[in-house]
């Protein structure tokens, strides 16, 4: 029978974990029911409970209310840095898009209720399909849980830390989405300046007609052997979503 200081426990833990699945991949996905993320929030909580029931010292309504409020802003926080990083391979697939010519391309994703690009969606889920199989997404519940004991239910999150970490992750998020792409980038740029030789060497010809093509060849070409190097990468995104989260726990 579990104690009131541990239902708490178990309560507070939860509205954390329940606000990070809402945000993290490859949990945030829409396709996952919203009762199986409840569940799976509680889950996560269950067997910390005990051990955190310490951290209880008041369980006055007023008070679980003030706590429960700010471990929802913590989870969110958290989810949110770990979003950020994964949001490398997806913006490296939208800058394929750009440079490729497929960024009139886009189509309706029913289950984000928004419009993606072709290779942005799909390097998107390619993410979320790595992470799910070589079991890169039980070392970011790993580093999640983790926090609980940086940051206790009753501790405060570090705003000053937060805000570095996000100035810090967007820079990597660009960075990590031009090394992805970047190689691919430079090949596409290489034709357009060959290209452009073509229509002064021989004006008769329609470079821009020729462009769209052999650009789009180019993109489908170079991007299948590209993928070869997102297991690794994803690896890489996977230990430093870990470190951020117990960065911002730390803090």
């Amino acid at each position: 029978m579990l104690s009131e200081t541990t239902l708490v426990a178990l309560l507070l833990a939860s509205v954390r974990s329940a606000a990070w699945l809402l945000i993290s991949p490859p949990f945030n996905n829409k396709a996952i029911p919203g009762q199986v993320k409840a569940l799976l929030a509680v889950a996560i909580a269950l067997p910390l409970a005990p051990k955190l029931a310490a951290q209880i010292s008041d369980v006055s309504p007023a008070a679980m209310l003030v706590v429960a409020a700010e471990q929802a802003v913590v989870g969110v926080a958290l989810g949110f840095l770990t979003a950020m990083v994964f949001a490398a391979v997806q913006a490296a697939g939208d800058l394929l898009d750009i440079f490729g010519g497929f960024s009139l391309a886009t189509a309706f994703d029913p289950m984000s209720m928004s419009s993606n690009s072709v290779f942005g969606k799909f390097y998107g889920l390619l993410c979320t399909t790595l992470l799910l199989v070589s079991g890169g997404y039980q070392f970011v519940l790993l580093g999640f849980t983790q926090t609980y004991r940086l940051l206790p239910l009753d501790g405060a999150l570090s705003l000053d830390t937060l805000s570095e970490l996000i100035t810090g992750g967007l820079a990597e998020l660009f960075v990590s989405a031009l090394q992805i792409a970047g190689p691919i980038i430079a090949v596409l740029f290489i034709a357009d300046l060959a290209l452009g030789l073509l229509s002064k060497a021989a004006p008769a010809l329609n470079a821009f007609s020729l462009g769209f093509p052999v650009k789009i060849f180019l993109t489908l070409a170079l991007a299948g052997i590209a993928i070869s190097v997102l297991p690794g990468v994803i690896d890489g995104l996977t230990d430093r979503a870990v470190r951020m989260m117990t960065g911002l726990a730390n803090g």
